[in-house]
């Protein structure tokens, strides 16, 4: 590399740490960064090289290598190939994949994909399991403080490949309760709305996927005290997840996940059956 190509790579560095924390840094982002740099110098190839050869330009290489951005799958697997690092690269990305969820979900992610069961009430959106792209996109929109474009792209993407679970095998067993009052709400227009109640109906109709509606005229209701996750793993571990304003917990102590059992039991019995849920839902769509 010479004189010349090394000031650019200077200026791209500098105008990268310009830029606002894209909140996509952690540890793992910056360690895969320091070994892509030192791979590619060991290659010999500038920046710009590496980029035409995979797609991308000389500052999405500075940002990868400087941790502010997150690689996707596709581009780690052409780095490690082009580069010669033989699996080095490979062996991060997973943990890499990981860091595109906000901070306080990556455990609730990695526990989530590792899930034999899996069962979900949720009280104020439609959880990111059962989201369309534009309904995920439309929920990142709206959050405050405003994210950035690109942090939006980054989270739904990651929301999206969580999905994957529902074609897993062995399936795992899942089931979700939601709030009428969830599936009243128009987020992000009423084309999104459509196609966000039909994607319900869609994943209702799998065998390993069970989705009730509380309804709102209920008397009596036990998830009053907000939204919760339970988890079970192929250890027969039991875990549970609970979130508000970002901020989460992962409990694993038997008495907690005990209590939200309990609870989600009750909650179940409260709300109406699987088909009965659905069958709202198609009344829904058929209103409007």
């Amino acid at each position: 590399m010479d004189e010349r190509e090394r000031e650019a790579d200077r200026d791209v560095d500098a105008e990268v740490d310009r830029q606002p924390d894209r909140q996509a840094g952690s540890g793992i982002l910056h360690v895969f960064g320091r070994q892509l740099k030192r791979f590619r110098e060991w290659a010999g190839l500038e920046r710009a090289e590496l980029g035409s050869r995979t797609g991308y330009s000389a500052s999405t290489i500075a940002s990868y290598e400087q941790g502010r951005r997150i690689p996707p799958p596709r581009f780690i697997e052409q780095a490690d190939e082009i580069l010669g690092a033989r699996g080095v690269l490979l062996e991060m990305k997973e943990e890499v994949a990981r860091a595109q969820f906000p901070a306080f979900f990556r455990d609730a992610a990695r526990l989530e994909s590792q899930a034999v069961a899996l069962h979900v009430y949720d009280s104020h959106v439609v959880n990111g399991l059962l989201q369309t792209k534009e309904h995920a996109q439309a929920v990142f929109a709206m959050w405050r403080p405003l994210l950035d474009e690109e942090v939006i792209e980054q989270r739904v993407a990651a929301r999206l490949a969580r999905q994957s679970i529902f074609s897993r095998r062995p399936v795992t067993h899942m089931s979700f309760v939601i709030e009428e009052a969830v599936l009243h709400r128009p987020t992000g227009g009423m084309a999104v709305w459509r196609g966000q109640l039909e994607q319900i109906l869609l994943i209702g109709q799998r065998r390993n996927v069970e989705i009730q509606v509380m309804p709102s005229a209920r008397e009596e209701h036990a998830g009053l005290a907000g939204p919760f996750t339970l988890m079970e793993t192929a250890e027969g571990r039991r875990i549970a997840y609970t979130e508000v304003q970002g901020d989460s917990r992962v409990h694993t102590e038997r008495g907690k996940v005990r209590e939200l059992e309990t609870a989600y039991g009750t909650i179940r019995a409260q709300a109406l059956t699987p088909s009965e849920s659905l069958a709202l839902i198609e009344r829904l769509l058929g209103d409007r």
